[in-house]
């Protein structure tokens, strides 16, 4: 089996099992367009690169977002592999797919092309350069971009995340966004995305993204207090039930807050706790994932069915299936999120840094 016969097949079982059959067969396609040669290889090879992606480094990550109006939305997180990938080869192979994703759909692409001279340099450092994200919803299918604020290097990231904010006409959000810094001049909080809806509507959103090494319910309440319409009682209640801990110190939590046209303060928040770090397997963050879907009024069942959708391995026997559950605050869209691995190349031994706190 190939990895583009692994990930369609995925694709078409989460489109069905979401109420977006009618989408399967175009999003699958996208789907192997980005990834590109690499989706030709057969599975019991190595993968060609290895992408940050996925911890198997599989280059595809699903979600499903549960949404206030019952409904359920798609996302396919994605890196274009080149041929012969590299950082530079890969940021190339990426430019082209997108040129060929504004062919088949009506992307703007003005705000993008205001910061690729930021994001983009010849040489990139870091991790990534620019992944996609295919938003899948009844009515459509979007694109948004992901750019690395590191690709400059760490120390850069701060002021680059300022400049594209101003070539974005957001320059009153920056002296917002860092005054809420939850340990100033401190390393643990990193600017880890910096992301772009590629549409021309009033929910176009940018939206920043932030790692926080060693954090804690305390640092993301700070954090959360910049944006006006989050809740602390939703929000510890969020991390009571998925986490629960003083410290994360495995993998960081991530927040992000996201900016509409014009704002200085952020219209949502969302934060991002990496449940694979801190469950001994797949059946325990199965288990919270569900308390918590079920005490915000939503259908946990989607998720069993989306779970069976992607693999039918034993939960027991592994981690890092649900790699990330999310909390969605603000405008536009508040719920949660639920983020699930492909596991094309290997499935994580089970036993989570806090497993024994299960």
């Amino acid at each position: 089996m190939t990895l583009n016969e692994h990930t369609g097949a995925q694709v078409r079982r989460l489109c069905a099992v979401l109420g977006l059959a009618e989408q399967a067969d175009e999003v699958a396609a996208v789907l192997a367009d980005i990834i590109g040669p690499a989706g030709a290889r057969a599975l019991d090879e190595p993968p060609l690169w290895r992408s940050d992606v996925a911890d198997d480094h599989t280059p595809v990550e699903y979600s499903v977002a549960f949404e206030q109006d019952g409904s359920h939305t798609l996302r396919l997180l994605v890196e274009s592999v080149a041929r012969r990938p590299g950082p530079s080869a890969n940021l190339d192979a990426a430019l082209s797919c997108l040129d060929r994703l504004a062919e088949r759909y009506p992307l703007a692409l003005d705000r993008f092309d205001a910061v690729r001279g930021l994001f983009l340099p010849d040489e990139p450092r870091g991790v990534f350069s620019l992944w996609f994200s295919i938003v899948v919803t009844r009515a459509r299918v979007a694109v948004k971009v992901y750019l690395n604020p590191e690709v400059h290097g760490q120390a850069a990231a701060p002021g680059l995340v300022a400049a594209g904010l101003d070539r974005l006409g957001l320059t009153a959000a920056w002296p917002d966004l860092s005054s809420h810094a939850p340990r100033p001049t401190s390393t643990l909080d990193r600017f880890s995305f910096f992301a772009i809806d590629l549409d021309d509507s009033p929910r176009s959103r940018v939206k920043v993204y932030q790692s926080h090494f060693r954090a804690g319910l305390r640092e993301l309440a700070h954090l959360a207090a910049a944006c006006p319409l989050t809740d602390q009682d939703v929000l510890a209640d969020f991390e009571s039930t998925i986490g629960g801990l003083d410290s994360y110190d495995g993998r960081p939590l991530v927040t992000s807050y996201i900016y509409l046209a014009g704002q200085r303060e952020p219209s949502g928040f969302s934060v991002y706790l990496p449940v694979r770090d801190y469950v001994p397997d797949d059946a325990v963050a199965l288990t919270r994932t569900k308390t918590l879907l079920s005490g915000h009024g939503f259908d946990a069942a989607v998720l069993d069915r989306a779970i069976a959708a992607v693999t039918n391995r034993p939960l027991e026997s592994g981690v890092g299936l649900i790699a990330h559950v999310s909390l969605r605050m603000g405008r536009p869209r508040p719920g949660i999120t639920v983020y699930l691995s492909a596991e094309a190349y290997a499935v994580a031994a089970p036993g989570g840094v806090a497993a024994g706190a299960a």
